[in-house]
């Protein structure tokens, strides 16, 4: 009976320790997962704050576009307009109205 007993104790032994062994292994495991995700999670909130800010800096962008938009179409009406006509006739073309006398400086000196 002694031997019995001692083959329980062994096997009860053995079983204890392969628990705690496939507790510490699933531990370990879990452990392991964890970081690994922290690690993903980090990455991922460095893209998010390099998003964020390429994000104003095309918010910022667009409003300039937009007002460079207004100024065009200031500019394309202030080009169709009959004083625009006159100046750049006057100043590219070296035009003059009928009424009008050029003096021009005297070069010589």
């Amino acid at each position: 009976m002694g031997g019995r007993r001692n083959r329980k104790r062994k096997r009860k032994v053995k079983y204890v320790w392969g628990n705690r062994l496939a507790v510490i292994g699933i531990t370990a495991v879990v452990l392991s997962l964890g970081a690994v995700v922290e690690l993903g999670a980090s990455s991922l909130r460095e893209k998010d704050e390099a998003y964020r800010a390429r994000e104003q800096s095309l918010e910022k962008a667009y409003e300039k576009e937009l007002a460079r938009k207004e100024q065009l179409k200031e500019y394309q009406i202030y080009v169709q307009t009959k004083e625009y006509v006159e100046k750049v006739a006057k100043e590219k073309l070296g035009l003059v109205k009928k009424d009008e006398i050029l003096f021009k400086p005297d070069e010589s000196r």
